[in-house]
């Protein structure tokens, strides 16, 4: 499997739990037979010896085993559908991470179906796409939400995670990108151009240890620059809007890391209202390159982001997860720094 710089993939195996089902080897194992003909006996196959299925069931019935959609996909010899689970459809890395993982299964002609998650919902989303129907599985982990979700399965369920960065090992596929690397690039794009700090605006599912802001922290302590307060705002564009007006009041402000475009939207909608140039007294990166990015006045320097190649890789994990087979190489386009109009040196550098 390839590892890129800026792509990380933790293929480490499920844990085994106290209280863990057992799997389809395990009652392959009790009967003594390969986990082949569990599935065949499951699928009720009239290829399977009189004796050898009432071994199977017996196990089965021993073991207290439940079929899961890993076992009837072995049976049937292909998948019957992917489940997408994600607490958000209408921001942009969510969006195109779906439209990557759509895209994959239109040209595969597998069935795909969205389960969107509220906080109340955890319990009900894990016994939905628990059930066999529900075939394989995509679990959305850019925010906590996600990450309950991913924690609440059994570890019989199989799934793919499309995490963040540095995310806590689930025991679980998941793939990400490198936000951490990419965002200590841009931080650095800011220093290099003489700006003796950077200031971050960070989107709400950032904590301290999220990719964004921790790569951020990363280029500033490695340069000993000043590490200045971390200042959060919601997913719209007018509570960054209130964010950059407190940063349009100080004069010591020269240089800002937005958590999304979005944010570099609303923050330079102040900054211009506060009668401040863009690059001219304040340079703005952005994080995703939404867009239309390019199109702004001034364009925005950003971050772009291969969600929809994320969305596809992890699709295809799915589905070699849920075939029993071994995980296809994962290749992805890296994050990197688009530099286009908002960033120029501070005022008095050349």
């Amino acid at each position: 499997m390839r590892r890129d710089y800026h792509v990380i993939v933790n293929a480490s195996p499920r844990p085994v739990r106290k209280g863990a089902l057992p799997s389809i080897r395990d009652v392959a194992a009790a009967a003594g037979v390969s986990h082949q003909t569990v599935s065949r006996v499951l699928n009720e196959s009239p290829r399977v010896r009189p004796a050898t299925r009432a071994a199977v069931l017996a196990a089965i019935d021993r073991l207290g085993f439940r079929p899961n959609r890993a076992a009837r996909a072995l049976g049937l010899g292909r998948a019957s559908g992917v489940t997408v689970v994600t607490s958000n459809t209408m921001l942009y890395g969510y969006a195109a991470t779906l439209q990557g993982i759509e895209e994959a299964a239109r040209t595969e002609g597998v069935a795909l179906s969205i389960r969107v998650v509220e906080s109340a919902e955890v319990r009900q989303t894990v016994d939905y796409v628990s059930d066999p129907s529900a075939g394989g599985l995509v679990v959305i982990a850019f925010d906590p939400l996600g990450t309950a979700v991913v924690e609440a399965l059994p570890p019989h369920i199989p799934g793919i995670v499309a995490a963040e960065p540095v995310a806590p090992d689930l025991g679980r596929v998941s793939i990400a990108l490198d936000e951490r690397r990419a965002a200590a690039d841009a931080t650095q794009h800011l220093l290099d151009l003489g700006h003796r700090t950077v200031h971050h605006v960070a989107i709400p599912s950032e904590g301290q240890a999220g990719g964004r802001q921790a790569g951020w922290r990363d280029a500033l302590r490695q340069a000993g620059a000043e590490l200045p307060e971390v200042l959060g705002c919601g997913w719209d564009i007018a509570s960054a809007y209130e964010a950059g007006q407190r940063l349009a009041r100080s004069p010591e402000v020269t240089a800002i890391l937005c958590g999304n475009d979005d944010i570099a939207q609303g923050v330079r909608r102040a900054l211009f209202d506060a009668g401040k140039d863009v690059p001219g007294d304040v340079s703005i990166v952005g994080f995703d390159d939404i867009p239309g990015s390019a199109f702004w006045t001034p364009a925005l320097t950003t971050v772009r982001m291969d969600f929809a190649g994320l969305g596809r890789a992890c699709f295809h994990a799915a589905l070699a997860e849920l075939g029993g087979r071994a995980q296809p190489e994962i290749s992805l386009v890296p994050p990197r720094l688009i530099v286009r109009e908002s960033t120029a040196p501070p005022k008095g550098r050349p």
